[in-house]
């Protein structure tokens, strides 16, 4: 009998915190995404927590109530999942024009290739779009870019192709701020930035935050077959292509820098079970490494030390030869 009345117990605590779960997440989605009013989104808010404590609270058994009560959640999901995104708003300089593709055979023409050459600041730059085209016969690996700007369990994630030729393009994914906006985690979790891929030279994406932004970047070369590393490339592009068409939306857990690239790599067949360090993505190298997927010849603190390029970016600066400068002492690609 004690132990009946301590699971009841344990499932009544359990069903009041998903209830206050659900009334959390609904009242800042319509404080958040809801009507431009302060006023109204407020009374909206207010609304919905009122109304599903009154059905926990006048519905006599509890089980009931908290279903009950799970019905304005659900209206509130429905409205937020029907939010649509735009690619027509007033963009910031830096993420204006929508990057596109056009492959054939193994052409691959890319429209859009971010290349600014800052000056004073990130903000302070001149525009620099280009079109370069690329043979995916000749990518030879994939590279990816840790950036941390403070908290060291976050990072952002940038992946590179690096071509026969010493050529490199970056992609990195990222919000698609509009004038006056600034990124924020939280908002970050609602729909508030649709998704943007940034098609760059890493002399424009790294350096802008090795020398402007004061952010520390490391650089892990992957073990990727030339063959997986073009069916990515090319899928990025094909996503790069959906977005300029029809816009989505990005979220800091489901459509991040991180989980997007994990959703892009099980697109081309390669399974990536998941693991907290992909979410908590500071951790990644350490994840990658336990994989394989990175050099682990040596100890991962040794790896870490050769691989953070930060000092390196920032004396390349705006030199063409950025990307070989910044690769100088890097350890090996790992064997395929």
């Amino acid at each position: 009998m004690p132990l009946l009345k301590l699971g009841a117990g344990l499932t009544r605590v359990l069903l009041w915190l998903v209830l206050l779960a659900a009334m959390a997440w609904g009242a800042a989605a319509l404080w958040i995404d809801g009507p431009p009013s302060r006023l109204l989104a407020g009374i909206l808010a207010a609304a919905y927590v009122a109304l599903s404590l009154a059905l926990v609270i006048r519905i006599r058994v509890f089980r009931g109530g908290v279903l009950a009560a799970l019905v304005p959640f659900a209206a509130v999901l429905a409205w937020w999942l029907s939010i649509p995104p735009s690619n027509q708003r007033d963009w910031l300089a830096d993420v204006a024009r929508p990057p596109h593709a056009e492959i054939s055979g193994s052409r691959m023409t890319v429209h859009n290739i971010r290349n600014f050459a800052y000056r004073s600041s990130d903000t302070d730059f001149e525009e620099h779009w280009e079109t370069r085209s690329y043979d995916l016969d000749r990518i030879v690996g994939v590279d990816l870019f840790l950036s941390f700007w403070g908290p060291t369990l976050i990072a952002h994630t940038i992946m590179s192709w690096e071509f026969a030729d010493g050529a490199h393009l970056a992609v990195s994914i990222e919000t698609r701020k509009e004038n006056g906006e600034e990124y924020s985690a939280v908002l970050g979790f609602f729909r508030q930035f649709e998704l943007y891929y940034v098609v760059a030279d890493e002399r424009d994406v790294v350096g802008v935050r090795t020398n402007h932004r004061g952010e520390h970047v490391f650089l892990y070369r992957l073990r990727m077959p030339a063959e997986r590393a073009r069916a990515l490339l090319v899928h990025y592009m094909e996503e790069a292509n959906r977005l300029s068409r029809q816009p989505a939306w990005y979220n800091a857990l489901t459509h991040s820098c991180t989980t997007t690239i994990e959703q892009n790599v099980k697109a081309i067949g390669v399974n990536m079970a998941f693991d907290w360090r992909i979410l908590a993505n500071g951790r990644l190298d350490e994840l990658l490494y336990e994989r394989g997927a990175i050099n682990n010849t040596l100890p991962l603190p040794d790896l870490r030390s050769r691989s953070d390029v930060t000092d390196k970016a920032k004396a390349a600066g705006a030199n063409p030869d950025f990307s070989r400068l910044i690769r100088d002492g890097l350890p090996a690609r790992p064997p395929r």
